[in-house]
């Protein structure tokens, strides 16, 4: 059985679920998995399909199906292949809880991903990364400066054919015709505080004023700084006893939870965008 994600949007109207799942029927497909959200504000539709289709099946007919059902429904789609394994990149400048952590989840199959490659602005993570036997690539700025370092990267997107790349505590600011060349391929995690401390030392910040609450947000990179859409968010509690190195750790785990959350969702077809937000099937 050949198993496939069908993720759809359209503008909201009676019968969208029954097309669906009639065109599957008669291609004699199984639905192992389906969610719909109708958003009153937008007056939009979304949808989730997980199912099989018999071996021996054309993809190009599924795809032809769809594709000729879209203009009535006025469909945005996508069909993933669940045989396909999404490719990442990885992004790092010398934290290395988040690259470890991810690498780890992949290898223990908790992710169903291929982390294809990690490049980074400074060498310090190279050990760490080929002990997993995954290329190490150090990027610093060079004379072209910015320009010349994107440019690089965007040769191992494509060298590497990534499906997603993942800003893994990547402490450089992603110019905007970097961002509009992956709109919805680009994941950053980044400290949240309730307050929000920005600059440097952002836990000692937070340490100062006597936060309760500290967290990390996981979101889509777009040309507003750390603005794009959220796909996952984290907190925990602390208190007066937490020392700064103690916030640093906790936060830190936070971090790595809401980003391989994120990085999941986003590689299981789960996250659809909806404007500045989004809507994630769990």
């Amino acid at each position: 059985m050949n198993e496939y994600v069908l993720t759809l949007s359209c503008p909201d109207r009676p019968g969208i679920v029954a097309a669906v799942s009639g065109l599957l029927a008669a291609r004699g497909c199984n639905i192992v998995e389906s969610q719909q959200f109708g958003d009153r504000e937008s007056d939009t539709f979304f949808m989730r399909v997980q199912f099989t289709e018999p071996g021996g099946a054309d993809p190009d007919g599924l795809r032809g199906a769809v594709a000729a059902l879209a203009p009535d429904l006025g469909l945005d789609w996508r069909l993933h292949d669940l045989a396909v394994r999404p490719r990442v990149l990885i992004l790092v400048s010398r934290s290395g809880h988040c690259l470890n952590d991810l690498l780890y989840r992949q290898r223990s199959g908790l992710l169903d991903i291929d982390i294809v490659g990690v490049a980074s602005n400074h060498p310090d993570l190279r050990p760490l990364t080929q002990s997993y036997g995954i290329d190490y690539h150090h990027l610093p700025a060079g004379p072209g400066g910015k320009a010349a370092q994107e440019a690089e990267i965007l040769t191992l997107v494509e060298h590497y054919r990534a499906d997603l790349v993942v800003l893994a505590r990547y402490m450089q600011i992603l110019s905007d015709g970097f961002c509009a060349k992956l709109p919805g391929s680009i994941i950053n995690i980044h400290h949240s505080f309730l307050p929000s401390f920005k600059g440097a030392r952002p836990y000692h910040q937070a340490h100062a004023r006597g936060v309760k609450v500290i967290g990390a947000t996981a979101h889509y990179v777009t040309a507003d700084l750390d603005e794009g859409p959220i796909i996952e968010q984290e907190v925990a509690r602390v208190d007066h006893a937490h020392s700064p190195e103690q916030l640093v750790a906790v936060g830190r785990d936070v971090e790595c939870l809401a980003l391989a959350r994120a990085v999941r969702w986003h590689t299981e077809h789960r996250v659809l965008l909806n404007g500045d937000r989004t809507v994630v099937f769990r």
